[in-house]
């Protein structure tokens, strides 16, 4: 009976009930004595009671069973899964990988969960400050077993095949060119539909917020109407055999055991929500005199951190628009950051480097490392005409940027088998031009 359905605001105060029980909220209180249906009143904070009203996130959730109804929990083999960042020695140079493999099925089920693999990261959830760079690859739905992030939260990038999330808020079907993110404590379970992969910035310490706009003024960018909410959806599903709710906490993974579904809620409000968006909606803001922008007039989410202006986290996007800026270089330009970039690809070629970096690998440039066009990219670029032209036409492309000093996992730079160990060569044939008599 049920069909995909959403509410739309970035951050809203939302109320959804479930349609088979109205009136499952109660009138003007969040904990009265007696809930609706006989329902349990569970509050879901995703900050400090005490922070300021325009930070202050929670939800209530009215539930058959309250959440506190399970076995103990357990180590469970994370597998992949790692916040170890002196596993291996640092790597300071360009790293590219070429698509990461997917296991076929049926020799090799994997679900989301057990598909998880650490790229890259920096910090640590104990602390609550740092991000890691997840892998997933997966063949098969999660059956009877959610997951929830002690941690931090989960910005969850498809790149290949679509995922039906189920929430405890409700459900989204989130495709290539959208993104959800899943914030801290909230359960959920995938199901696929074959062969799935995708990237995930996962953060702790901070929860992804739009970015400020300055002179853009109030309008461009993600706009806030555009971020799609679940409505509430529940289900009374005993599991006699045991359902498993695995929490990832400091780094590692630990399971319990109960005998019904974590998804009960019938009803729900509040502003703390797990929430979807389509990249195509992203309004672009671009250089058309001159010169070429920073790639932060690109950025989606940002997780900050106390230094203004300084990212935890940004989640960038590389999207199709028109390039009209004259007498200048259009591509992106040669560069040494003091942040780490981290790039994917959803679909399509990047624009700056239209061969090696595929549809589902990635690239890793580490602060202060040299990165920029290729040897093709730039002599094509210097050349060019300058006229009005579409730019990344049927591609997509994205970054996770930080201010932290990523380190790569021994999964990322040896057992995936996966890195480019010719990417250096892309800019070998790059050649002097001087000319000391040039006017």
């Amino acid at each position: 009976w049920f069909i995909l359905q959403y509410m739309s605001g970035f951050g809203n105060e939302h109320v959804s009930e479930d349609p088979r029980c109205p009136g499952a909220l109660p009138e003007g209180q969040n904990n009265p004595q007696v809930c609706p249906y006989g329902l349990y009143a569970e509050q879901l904070s995703g900050s400090a009671f005490t922070c300021p009203r325009a930070t202050n996130k929670r939800s209530w959730l009215y539930r058959i069973l309250p959440s506190v109804c399970h076995k103990p929990f357990k180590p469970l083999e994370e597998g992949h899964l790692t916040h170890d960042w002196d596993e291996i020695e640092p790597d300071p140079n360009q790293l590219r990988w070429k698509p990461f493999e997917i296991p076929k099925a049926p020799q090799n089920k994997m679900d989301f969960v057990s598909g998880l693999h650490t790229l890259c990261g920096a910090g640590e959830p104990r602390g609550r400050n740092g991000i890691a760079v997840h892998i997933f690859v997966c063949n098969t739905s999660m059956i009877d077993r959610c997951l929830y992030n002690s941690d931090g939260d989960f910005l969850i990038v498809p790149q290949q095949g679509k995922l039906l999330i189920t929430t405890e808020f409700g459900k989204m079907l989130v495709e290539p060119n959208e993104i959800c993110v899943i914030q801290q404590g909230m359960r959920f379970s995938v199901e696929v539909f074959g062969e799935t992969r995708g990237y995930i910035l996962e953060v702790y310490g901070a929860h992804f917020e739009l970015p400020d706009l300055g002179p853009i003024g109030a309008n461009g960018l993600a706009n806030p109407r555009d971020f799609l909410v679940p409505v509430a959806w529940y289900e009374d599903r005993q599991v006699p055999g045991g359902y498993t709710v695995i929490s990832k906490y400091q780094g590692k993974l630990f399971a319990a055991q109960q005998d019904y579904s974590p998804y009960n809620v019938v009803a729900w409000h509040g502003n703390y929500t797990p929430y979807k968006y389509h990249l195509e909606k992203f309004m672009v803001i671009n250089a058309v005199a001159f010169d070429h922008a920073d790639p932060s007039i690109f950025t989606v989410l940002t997780a900050k951190t106390t230094r203004a202006g300084v990212a935890l986290a940004d989640f960038v996007i590389f999207p199709p628009r028109w390039g009209v800026a004259n007498n200048t270089f259009r591509p992106p330009y040669y560069h040494r950051n003091c942040m780490s970039e981290f790039m994917g690809l959803i679909k399509g070629h990047y624009e700056a480097k239209e061969e090696g970096f595929q549809p589902g690998g990635g690239s890793l440039h580490s602060m202060m490392t040299p990165h920029g066009p290729d040897a093709d990219c730039f002599e094509k670029a210097s050349k060019a005409k300058l006229e009005p032209e579409r730019v990344a036409d049927g591609t997509m492309a994205f970054m996770f940027e930080s201010s932290l000093s990523l380190a790569v996992t021994k999964w990322g730079l040896q057992t995936s088998n996966r890195l480019d160990k010719n990417y250096y060569k892309c800019w070998e044939p790059l050649k002097s031009h001087f000319n000391p008599k040039f006017k």
